[in-house]
């Protein structure tokens, strides 16, 4: 059985095969292998001799992400066998982080295909769930960021994977599983893309302009206001955080509907700041250069849309990204600036580096009245969520727990790590402000990512909402099990296996 190829991050085709075939010298056998447990059966006995040394030695211990790669030395149709450690207990996760080792491992010795060998004691639907981690570990692992140096090397990629199993799952059942796994990781690759371009490259304009190319290749609805546009609709808000740079503000809309009305409508709100100065509040040189991450909020949105484009499910959804570049200039916004915005309420401007939660004031109040009946926006919002969280889990804030409550297991089938964060009313009262209807920052720091999303909550008003802190997630120092360094996308799959669940 074949899938298809893709002309993206990761080129992947697959088959299925219940044996092993003839292959050519390219191609690698994945297995993978418990803690404590001995080497996998597939392995030829000299080759097994070779994994219990190891073992023994404690030179490979079969942990998550461990990952030993041997020549078959004729002794296997394989050119490579790949073992890949599962750690003590084999968890779905523990398949997904396996399968993107082994494929990065495969790919950094210029193996392009790869036949994974599912031996595994699962059956039925924990089987294919099993399958659709190693799609997407596979996917996930296999990424990698565009280099711009003059004599950058071509790295090889993933080009087929060959599921070699056992059992009576049906063929129509394995093709969707794994079609569908693969559309969620190479959008999340895609996010990745978007999030690493440079500031020079991206630009609210070309964001708008790639927001068109995906509604024309999909058949999505694509709306994009200009700054003049901004001020008739009385998005004063997003045009005031952009009005400081050479590049003005775009308020980007996608629409996809897939049910006969538009009702019972999603709404994702992405914070598009596609560069971060702090603007006149500015922040310190040490590192602004990863402020190119801060539309990381709308680069999920596009990836969440671009899967949706492909897959085509009976959903209604709204995609809606308030995009601008916060630069210091004179004529930028200034801290004591009062402006209104697209809900009527007004704003004092404390900090204008905490322009994320402005932008995004407008973007939650279109998205209603475009008709989303539920909320959810995202955005690299706080290094207050860094605070609390690390760079590990993404921080959510809520007015509706039930609606939180389904977001978290879609996390937990994703993969991807989601904590919920205190809304007390004691923080709502830290962004009362005496001369407007709402401060953008307390006087202190305290519960920082928790008043952050309780500005947005304001403009949210008694829809349900939640607030999604990217900050410490969605951009990574160094690289960190399937997450690369630099963008992660974090947050695509989770929100995908929320809307399509």
């Amino acid at each position: 059985m074949n899938g298809w190829n893709d002309d993206s991050n990761s080129l992947f085709s697959w088959s299925l095969s219940s044996e092993a075939v003839s292959v050519g010298g390219d191609e690698a056998l994945v297995c993978f292998m418990r803690q404590k447990e001995g080497p996998p059966s597939q392995l030829p006995q000299e080759l097994a001799d070779i994994i219990r040394s190891l073992q023994d030695n404690q030179v490979f211990t079969a942990g998550v992400g461990e990952v030993e790669l041997l020549p078959s030395l004729g002794r296997s149709p394989y050119s490579y066998i790949i073992v890949a450690g599962l750690g003590p207990d084999g968890s779905i996760q523990d398949w997904r982080e396996a399968a993107g080792a082994a494929a990065e491992k495969a790919l950094g010795r210029g193996i392009s295909r790869l036949t994974a060998s599912v031996d595994s004691d699962k059956a039925g639907d924990e089987r294919l769930a099993l399958i659709r981690a190693l799609t997407e570990g596979f996917v996930l692992g296999s990424y990698t960021r565009k280099s711009y140096k003059k004599q950058a090397s071509a790295r090889t990629r993933l080009e087929h994977v060959r599921y070699l199993l056992a059992g009576d799952l049906s063929e129509e059942s394995l093709r969707e599983v794994v079609r569908t796994a693969y559309v969620y990781a190479a959008a999340t690759n895609y996010a990745r893309d978007l999030t690493n371009l440079p500031g020079n490259e991206l630009v609210p304009e070309t964001m708008a302009s790639e927001a068109m190319r995906l509604a024309a290749e999909y058949g999505l609805e694509c709306i994009v206001h200009d700054e003049r546009e901004l001020l008739e609709l009385g998005m004063h808000a997003l045009y005031n955080v952009g009005k400081g740079s050479l590049y003005p503000p775009r308020m980007i809309v996608l629409k996809y509907q897939g049910l006969p009305e538009w009702n019972n409508s999603l709404g994702l709100v992405g914070k598009g700041i596609t560069f971060d100065t702090g603007g006149i509040s500015l922040k310190k040189a040490e590192g602004m250069e990863e402020m190119i991450s801060d539309m990381g909020g709308a680069a999920v949105l596009l990836g969440v849309m671009k899967a949706i484009g492909e897959l085509k499910p009976q959903v209604n959804l709204l995609a809606v990204i308030p995009s601008a570049e916060n630069m210091p200039s004179g004529g930028a916004l200034k801290p004591g600036d009062i402006i209104p915005t697209l809900s009527g309420k007004t704003i004092e401007v404390i900090n204008t580096d905490a322009e994320g939660r402005i932008v995004l004031a407008d973007g939650v109040t279109y998205a209603k009245q475009l008709g989303a009946e539920r909320i959810i926006d995202v955005a690299t919002l706080t290094g207050a969520v860094l605070v609390s969280l690390g760079d590990v889990a993404t921080g959510a804030v809520t007015n509706d727990d039930a609606f939180l409550k389904e977001l978290l297991q879609a996390a937990e089938r994703s993969g991807e790590k989601l904590w919920p964060l205190p809304a007390y009313p004691e923080f709502r009262e830290m962004l009362e402000s005496t001369v407007a209807d709402i401060k953008n920052a307390a006087s202190n720091r305290w519960a920082g990512a928790s008043t952050g999303g309780l500005f947005i909550g304001e403009f949210a008003e008694k829809t349900p909402w939640i607030h999604l802190d990217t900050g410490g997630t969605a951009w990574l120092e160094k690289k960190r099990g399937l997450d690369p360094q630099g963008g992660t996308g974090a947050m695509v799959r989770t929100l995908l296996h929320y809307i399509l669940h």
